[in-house]
């Protein structure tokens, strides 16, 4: 039975079992009923004091899928802004199933719950509800309102049941076969093993063990890991590594004295010519006045080339910023639609939205539409996005704010703080067919989104994933408020997935405006530059630039570096950060100290906004040129810097290198108890080999080693993996130094498999409570 095309809607009956603690008439019973109209149709406990929870008991056992929590039909200062959910079978042993939060308002919300197990759905009895933090500070928990869905039909549970607890009694023997071989006690272990016929890990792992820690090969232990390797055995662990920025400005080719390059500016475009290796510019704001120029830079070449001083003139577009553009590498087509308008501007003569494609074969631009709100498309719009398909032959256009003839002030052309008002309209997303000349609107702008609707916005940030056929949309501004959601658009399906609906702030991206976002589809990859920060009032003060890459696969967002504001007094033409000591406490991942050390913080941009960055995947390189350093006291400033990134991660060579380290290191503390001059010998060949010598905490611990010849043996021991000689010795009574040695230098390596080819991450003895 397959069980995804199974109903999982089914409302699961439940009781209420046990609660931490409630409140005068606010019982946990009242969450049974869904009253929103009663403000006393609630569970509020009698403290906020953690731990609070409610726990329910399913009238049998059943797989439950999701949970739907009701509210009071006003906002409320008591509701959840962040629980968990757990589950469990019998009433101990919970599982954590959900961690989200709740919108404070009247709307019910559903959410999917973690009901499998190894791709195994698997059933629960219990549910346990943990309440972390409210909307109001410092009010206790309020819930009004719970229902469950899921499948408990018997004939689906029962198969589930009966492989849950044979799940449970494998690990169970993996536990101790794991428990019996770490204390060396073989003959349990080889007992249990042939009895059970279970294994404890992959053979190959089984064999890395009996070559490292039984018989003490440390080069054939080598052998195995270089083949694995080679085969791609660690390329997750390569994956979930964090990447490292190297900055670099572009150094461009001199004509004579002259360089040749674009101005200052901010509010332009560029797209990337991947197939030619080059990047266009088109227009911008200069601070005093649009602009109408037109470059191409050679990457081979590292030069600058002025295609158009005024396109208008030359048949395209007049000047213009905030407008948006994209590229047909293959048909060698560049595409830009949008604008903004000066509000003196206006005129309904003006407020048109020009459509324009420049031929890159014959350097000739031509007018598709003068007004493709005429023809079914969008109104005149500004700081909207735009994305070309090459297998459809489409052109997507979302978001950007609505221009209307003399709708009110000037907005300020990069300047999001003066471009909403309560008037704002926005437009929706519309897709256009090159071939045959069409627009069609796939989603008009909802204020109030529903699960297929689409929240419009400015300064946003929309991708296309050429592999899964999406566009992934996210951030930007509506009227005064930030969005901070995560969504994609399915093209094929027509459908809209939420991935996040930005209540977990801590987990992922920060919301901001005017971030910048590329797109490695076949890596499964988006990269962000982000903008400005939330912090309006103190703009210059909070002025920071932070890059974050986001996994398409495990939907996980990491933060990859960020670079501080410069001070107010710093000198308004010095665009170079170079100082940098850290970074702030983030949620999210970060550069380790050890990369600080290392020497990767090179020059990097000051921060700044209303820039444009661009990505070649061909090459792995990102460009950025120009923007807004957002200097109060000289507003009209813009920049005219140009800046390559490169992103490195662990290689399989780097891997290599650490393996072998890590073991040969193990080797030289073994020698060292038998022969000093062969272990000083081994350390100054062999070991030294290994040892990436540019790495200063490498090269550090690679000289504390030669301490331990002269006898420190602090030094000795803190090259341990889990600390000192004597701590080991309580853990595996039954083993000789050795032994243990090895047996935790195996536990780093298994560090670096997949988790399905390993011994179980936890220990018998942490089973134990006392």
């Amino acid at each position: 039975m397959n069980f995804d095309t199974l109903n999982k809607d089914k409302v699961l009956d439940y009781t209420i079992h046990k609660w931490s603690s409630y409140s005068h008439n606010y019982v946990p019973e009242n969450i049974l009923a869904n009253q929103p109209d009663r403000q006393s149709s609630r569970w509020s406990s009698e403290t906020n004091n953690p731990p609070q929870f409610l726990i329910l008991k399913l009238a049998e056992p059943a797989i439950a899928c999701s949970i739907t929590f009701g509210k009071y039909e006003k906002t409320h200062v008591c509701n959840l802004r962040k629980f968990k959910v757990l589950a469990s079978l019998e009433e101990q042993n919970f599982v954590e199933i959900l961690q989200g939060g709740l919108k404070n308002d009247s709307n019910p919300e559903t959410f999917t719950l973690k009901h499998t197990i190894h791709g195994q759905p698997f059933p629960c009895r219990f549910i346990k509800i943990v309440p972390l933090l409210t909307w109001g500070p410092s009010y206790n928990f309020s819930i009004w309102h719970v229902k469950l869905h899921g499948v408990n039909a018997p004939e689906v549970v029962q198969p589930c049941l009966h492989w849950y607890y044979k799940y449970r009694e494998i690990q169970a023997i993996r536990l101790c076969l794991k428990h019996f071989r770490q204390h060396n006690y073989m003959e349990a272990f080889d007992a249990l093993r042939k009895k059970t016929n279970i294994l404890l890990e992959d053979p190959i792992l089984s064999e890395l063990h009996t070559a490292l820690v039984h018989e003490g090969d440390f080069e054939k232990s080598e052998v195995i890991i270089k083949k694995l390797i080679a085969d791609d055995i660690f390329r997750h662990y390569i994956h979930q590594n964090n990447y490292k920025p190297h900055w670099q400005p572009v150094t461009l080719k001199k004509t004579g004295s002259i360089v040749q390059k674009p101005g200052m500016r901010g509010g332009h475009q560029m797209c990337m010519d991947h197939v030619h290796n080059c990047i266009y510019l088109l227009g911008g704001w200069n601070g005093s006045e649009d602009l109408a120029d037109f470059w191409v830079f050679s990457c081979k070449d590292s030069e600058w080339t002025c295609l158009s001083k005024n396109t208008k003139e030359d048949g395209g577009p007049s000047a213009r910023s905030c407008h948006k553009m994209c590229i047909d590498c293959n048909d060698e087509k560049i595409y830009t639609l949008g604008r903004y308008l000066d509000a003196s501007k206006r005129t309904h003569e003006r407020v048109v939205n020009d459509f324009y494609v420049f031929d890159i074969k014959s350097n000739t631009w031509k007018l598709i539409s003068p007004d493709v709100a005429l023809v079914g498309g969008p109104q005149l719009i500004f700081d909207h996005q735009m994305c070309y398909d090459d297998e459809s032959r489409s052109i997507f256009v979302f978001g950007g704010r609505v221009l209307t003839p003399n709708c009110g002030p000037r907005s300020g052309s990069i300047s999001p703080s003066n471009r909403s008002d309560e008037r704002s309209e926005f437009s929706g997303l519309y897709s256009y067919h090159v071939d045959t000349d069409t627009w069609h609107l796939l989603r008009e702008d909802s204020g109030n989104a529903g699960p297929q609707d689409i929240r419009s916005r400015i300064g946003h940030s929309m991708l296309l994933d050429k592999k899964q056929r999406r566009l992934y949309i996210f951030g930007g501004q509506r009227s005064k408020e930030y969005i901070n959601d995560f969504f994609y658009y399915d093209i094929g399906q027509n459908q809209v997935a939420t991935l996040s609906d930005g209540t977990k702030k801590e987990n992922g991206l920060p919301s901001g405006f005017t971030q910048r976002a590329t797109i490695n589809s076949e890596s499964g990859e988006i990269y962000v530059l982000s903008g400005i920060s939330k912090d309006r009032e103190k703009r210059e003060e909070n002025m920071h630039n932070s890059f974050w890459v986001y996994v398409i696969r495990d939907n996980r967002w990491t933060c990859v570096y960020k670079n501080e504001p410069q001070s107010a007094s710093s000198h308004a033409n010095n665009f170079l950060n170079l100082s940098f000591e850290g970074l702030p406490n983030f949620a999210a991942d970060k550069p380790s100290s050890s990369d600080m050390e290392s020497g990767i913080r090179g020059p990097e941009p000051c921060p700044r906004y209303a820039h444009q960055l661009v990505y070649d995947f061909e090459r792995n390189v990102h460009y950025m040129f120009g923007g807004n350093p957002g200097r109060t006291s000289q507003p009209k400033l813009r920049l005219d810097d140009f800046w390559s990134l490169h992103l490195s991660r662990l290689s399989k060579s780097d891997l290599l290198r650490k393996c072998r380290y890590v073991i040969r290191k193990q080797k030289f503390r073994e020698i060292v108890s038998v022969n000093l001059v062969a272990a000083l010998n081994y350390l100054q060949t062999t070991v030294s080999a290994a040892v990436d010598h540019d790495n200063k905490e490498q090269a550090a611990d690679f000289r504390s080693l030669a301490s331990t010849l002269f006898g420190d043996m602090e030094a000795f021991e803190s090259n341990y993996p889990s600390g000192g000689q004597e701590a080991t010795r309580l853990v595996y009574s039954n083993a000789d130094d050795a032994y243990v040695e090895r047996t935790e230098l195996f536990d780093q390596l298994v560090k670096y498999f997949p988790e399905d080819m390993t011994q179980p991450s936890e220990n018998l003895l942490d089973l134990i409570v006392l």
